[in-house]
């Protein structure tokens, strides 16, 4: 997730903890909520023999006329208590200052051009740039002109490979249905018609006259959010030609998978193409497109493993898999009989996480070792040539460029490291500075420190916390612990003014490594699935207990906060240990997890969650941390801020709708259960920035309010 104070003093006085405990927020201000009456329906299910009430079904109808009015009155409630907070607007100011500094991704080259990314301050989306070189850089897409609102966000940009022509993916309010715009990239001429409706996918060009992208069949009008997402279809669109003509490659009926993806070898020999029916695991299959009848040929028919292509040269393909390698690996094989029992190691694994990439003819293994990262060079027979030497402990993504490049680029960042970008020399091996962060912060005034806590069942589990050094170990730091703990999912250090934000006031801010997620590999992926999913919830209430053993805070100063499978975290370990925490912000969660599968994408989720069809056992495991069901009457439960968007439809808003409501009926302490719906907006990406300001500014507000401390 991720002050303007107008004189220099109060600048200098915001780098010492200014937080006092708050006389002037009266107990009475706190517990007066009056919250939007909300209908309850009798409505029964039956699963194994237990009945199960489901009151608010009725709001996951999202465009019903019911449920607008709903989101209206939440909101309103919502915004009204929030502006009663004396330092929201002071909080917001701060940010706005820590973020106006410009922005830069890495480049990369197509065609005769470089392009990147760039946001001068406070632009509500990055615009894409290009240059030739020797000239100046000019403005090529800016996403900030595609809607008044800056609503509307690039999604994602594909060159062909020549850099002659892209084609580039619009999302409305954070949708993730795009449409597809086919540009020339000399004289940003539009080609043929827009492409609509499409969803989850890549586009992957071959040569200048066409391309594959991936979609569903939409759900009807009316239930785009709600509608289940059932099979993905890969298509090839030739271009000129309209979208209802476009050829169905694979996937649909005849091969029913609900996640489909496609890309080409950088040579244009192979079309590659992972399917799957979970969000881990995925079978592989290439095309000889050197053939113009060529079959596609399943090589790996396993839904339990990853595995993926990521480079050839002719006929030997270069494969990443987790296949009898839990960490990974690399192997090597013929395209004509590549089945792994055809598999040579070429990259072995290792005791860490490998995450690969190529360029400049090298491959480059990134490692996870504790949450951080370890990037070592290998030539293509895989001898070791080199460690890259980073800045410290902290997070390293790139390294990736076409084969004949010799320069590439790599970004590094943690929690006191603003994010920089390298440019690396192949040959030469030797990296060099090309964009620093102009971000006002002075890393020397902070420290990350890295523990290893134990969980309920003996567990050791990584965590890093970072403060202002000289932070007394008090009991009294308003402390924000953060976790995700799911579908192979690595939490690594990243920079993040948000974080800034609380920080610099003297705040705690702790991320626990739980399993399920990938920082440890794929068993640690799956000590957090299905029937072991309470692991999860243990280690985040361990670190939290950790946390409070070491002085860090007490439970008057404990926020939680997560999203998506975050969120459901949130939601689980509140209902759980509801006395442990002071505030929760559980954000675009998955709340009901009896009901997850039957909306948009949620069935593909079954791989960690398990489904409460599935068996007796399953759904009575569901049911009991379900965080919609696990809510009971009377208990004093944290101050909790929810967040959702109309526009989510990942996460569809209902499971949050449906959490929200149920703990307002059921809070029986004086803390506040609030809602806020962001209108127009997605699960999270793309979001403008003056909407990320206004959240982060209405999150940290909501907090030091209700912990009582003043600003």
């Amino acid at each position: 997730m991720k002050t303007s104070f107008k004189s220099s003093l109060l600048l200098v006085v915001l780098m010492i903890p200014i937080f006092v405990k708050a006389q002037n927020i009266t107990k009475q201000q706190r517990s007066s909520m009056t919250y939007p009456q909300t209908r309850k329906e009798t409505i029964t299910d039956n699963y194994f023999g237990t009945t199960v009430a489901d009151p608010y079904r009725w709001l996951e109808d999202d465009r019903s006329a019911a449920t607008k009015e709903w989101v209206i009155a939440q909101n309103k409630v919502t915004q009204n208590y929030l502006s009663k907070i004396p330092f929201r607007q002071t909080i917001k100011e701060r940010l706005k200052k820590l973020m106006n500094y410009e922005k830069y991704s890495q480049p990369f080259k197509e065609g005769e051009y470089t392009y990147f990314y760039k946001n001068t301050g406070l632009q509500n989306q990055s615009v894409l740039y290009r240059q030739k070189e020797g000239a100046e850089a000019e403005v090529f897409l800016d996403p900030n002109t595609f809607s008044k609102d800056a609503t509307t966000s690039l999604a994602g940009i594909s060159f062909s490979k020549d850099g002659s022509i892209l084609a580039y993916q619009l999302s409305g309010g954070g949708s993730d249905w795009t449409d597809v715009v086919v540009m020339k990239a000399a004289d940003k001429q539009i080609v043929g018609d827009t492409l609509t409706d499409v969803k989850f996918s890549g586009i992957a060009w071959q040569g200048n006259t066409g391309f594959y992208y991936s979609t569903y069949d939409k759900p009807l009008e009316g239930s785009q959010l709600s509608g289940i997402t059932q099979y993905h279809k890969l298509y090839y669109h030739k271009i000129g030609t309209s979208q209802k003509d476009d050829v169905m490659i694979f996937g649909g009926d005849q091969t029913p998978r609900r996640y489909i993806s496609a890309g080409l070898t950088e040579d244009q020999r192979y079309l590659v193409i992972s399917a799957a029916n979970s969000t881990s695991g995925n079978e592989l299959y290439i095309k000889d497109l050197q053939g113009k009848d060529s079959p596609i040929v399943n090589i790996v028919d396993n839904f339990e493993q990853n595995h993926n292509i990521i480079d050839n040269e002719g006929s030997k393909l270069y494969i990443y898999t987790n296949l009898n390698a839990p960490n990974g690996r690399i192997v090597t094989a013929d395209a004509k009989d590549a089945k792994p029992a055809n598999w040579k190691d070429l990259i072995k694994e290792t005791e860490n996480v490998l995450e690969p990439s190529t360029g400049g003819g090298k491959i480059f293994a990134s490692y996870i070792v504790d949450a951080v990262s370890k990037v070592l060079q290998y030539d293509r027979n895989g001898k070791l040539e080199h460690e890259i030497a980073l800045p410290g402990p902290g997070t390293a993504v790139g390294f990736g460029s076409k084969k004949e490049e010799q320069e590439l680029y790599y970004t590094f960042t943690s929690y006191t490291y603003p994010t920089t970008i390298f440019k690396y020399d192949v040959n030469t091996r030797k990296s060099a500075l090309y964009k620093k962060s102009g971000v006002d912060f002075d890393p020397s005034k902070y420290e990350s420190k890295q523990v290893f806590y134990t969980s309920k069942d003996g567990t050791k589990i990584p965590m890093i916390i970072t403060f202002k050094k000289g932070t007394p170990l008090n009991g009294h730091n308003p402390t924000v612990l953060y976790g995700y703990g799911g579908f192979n999912i690595s939490l690594t250090p990243a920079f993040s003014t948000s974080v800034v934000s609380l920080i610099e006031q003297g705040g705690v801010y702790a991320v626990a490594n739980l399993r399920g997620g990938g920082e440890y590999g794929e068993k640690w992926h799956l000590a957090g699935t299905k029937l072991k999913k309470q692991n999860v919830f243990d280690d985040f209430i361990a670190a939290a207990e950790y946390l409070i053993a070491q002085k860090y805070t007490s439970s008057d100063y404990l926020a939680i906060m997560g999203g998506s499978n975050g969120g459901l975290l949130v939601g689980a370990v509140m209902a759980q240990r509801p006395e442990l925490f002071k505030v929760a912000f559980p954000a675009v969660g998955v709340m009901d997890m009896l009901r997850y599968h039957k909306f948009t994408a949620g069935a593909g989720w079954a791989y960690d969650y398990g489904t409460s069809e599935d068996a007796k056992e399953m759904f009575d495991y569901l049911y009991k941390y379900s965080p919609v069901h696990a809510l009971k009457a009377g208990v004093k439960y944290p101050a909790t801020l929810v967040t959702t968007a109309d526009h989510d439809d990942r996460v569809v808003p209902a499971h949050s709708f449906k959490f929200a409501a149920t703990l307002q009926e059921k809070q029986g302490g004086e803390a506040p259960v609030l809602i806020r719906i962001e209108t127009n907006a997605g699960h999270g990406a793309g979001k403008p920035t003056d909407k990320a300001i206004e959240e982060i500014a209405d999150k940290w507000a909501f907090m030091f309010y209700n912990m009582g401390i003043d600003l």
